[in-house]
Order: structure tokens, then C-alpha cells, then sequence
């Protein structure tokens, strides 16, 4: 068993916390690692990262949507959307994950803080205030059109620039889960009788 460290005598007094302590930044949001064990080449990683965070962006404001709506849906569909929604959400949270660590990955900077994320996402901000069913899913509809473009145009560039991995990060993680969920939320968007008369 090891030896218990003790503290010299005056030492005691001496030691503070570092809680109010401040530093510079090592990497600035929208700077490559110009030095990193990667293939493709720098340039080419911020161009990667420049699109990944505008996706990272839409995709964070997307998944907050969902938690927005399952807090404050109601109505006769209560309990199965309230519950699609949050299921959505925890599916939205592994996609935000995986770009982040894409960008990482690239050498790039994250966007992460609510604020900032709330100045570059292309979704526009729904109000503070509880909305019908219909206008809470046409606007989930909208963000997930808007994320399934991105996909489909970061799919291309990133083809384009030798990138794979994020043209596959694109396609399968990210396109195909929104498509997934927009055709499930769209289906209650549909009118159709429980019982067709005789």
C-alpha cells in the first residue's frame, strides 16, 4: 500500500483554488490544426469544417426543437408525439455527437454554446410560447428539409474534395436519420379516418 502523501508544514496556507482562473484560447473557432496526421490537406479540412459546424449548427437547433415540442405538445396526440418527439431528440443528440467528432477529427473547433450556435443556424427560432400540433410538425418538416439539403450538397463538395469519411458521415448517419424522422412526424400530418364508412 502507498505511502500517504502529506503536506509540508506551511504549505497549508499556501494553497488556493484555481477556480476564477483565465488563459487564452489554443484554437480559435474556424482554425485548422495545420499539423495533423490526416490525409487531405488543410485547406481542404477547413472547407470540410466550415460546412460540418453550419450542419452541427442546424442539427443542434433541430434537436432543441424536438425537446421544445415534447415539453409542450398537446392535444389528442399527446402521449404518442409526446413521446416520438423525445424519441427523436435522443436520436438528434447521437447525430450532433458525430459531426462534432468529425470536426474534431479534421482539426476544426466545434460550435457548441447556445448562443453561437443561435447565430449561424439557418432554421429560423420558433416563438417562446406553446403552438398547435400541426405548426409544431410543419416546423420540425421545414428544419429537417433544410438539414436534408445540407446533406445532400456536403455529400457533393466533400466528394468532390476526397473527403469520404464525411461524404459517408453525410449520407448515413446524417441524411438518412432525417429522412427517417420527417416521414414519421409528416404521417400525422395526414387526415385519414380511423373507421372508412361501409
Amino acid at each position: 500500500m502507498a505511502a500517504k502523501k502529506s503536506i509540508p508544514a506551511g504549505a497549508k496556507d499556501q494553497i488556493t483554488q484555481q477556480w476564477h482562473a483565465k488563459a487564452k484560447e489554443i484554437q480559435q473557432y474556424g482554425q485548422v490544426v495545420n499539423d495533423l496526421p490526416h490525409p487531405l490537406d488543410k485547406n481542404v479540412r477547413g472547407k470540410m469544417v466550415d460546412k460540418l459546424n453550419q450542419l452541427l449548427a442546424d442539427s443542434i437547433t433541430l434537436r432543441d426543437m424536438y425537446k421544445k415540442h415534447h415539453w409542450q405538445v398537446s392535444g389528442h396526440t399527446f402521449y404518442q408525439l409526446h413521446l416520438l418527439f423525445d424519441k427523436h431528440f435522443d436520436e438528434q443528440v447521437e447525430i450532433v455527437d458525430t459531426i462534432a467528432e468529425r470536426i474534431q477529427l479534421l482539426g476544426g473547433v466545434t460550435i457548441a454554446m447556445g448562443g453561437d450556435v443561435a447565430e449561424i443556424t439557418k432554421i429560423p427560432r420558433p416563438p417562446k410560447g406553446r403552438e398547435e400540433v400541426p405548426v409544431q410538425i410543419s416546423r420540425l418538416l421545414q428544419a429537417h428539409k433544410l438539414i436534408m439539403q445540407s446533406c445532400l450538397d456536403l455529400a457533393d463538395a466533400a466528394d468532390d474534395a476526397g473527403d469520404q469519411g464525411t461524404n459517408d458521415l453525410a449520407v448515413s448517419d446524417v441524411l438518412r436519420t432525417n429522412e427517417l424522422q420527417s416521414w414519421f412526424i409528416g404521417q400525422h400530418l395526414i387526415d385519414t379516418p380511423l373507421v372508412f364508412p361501409q
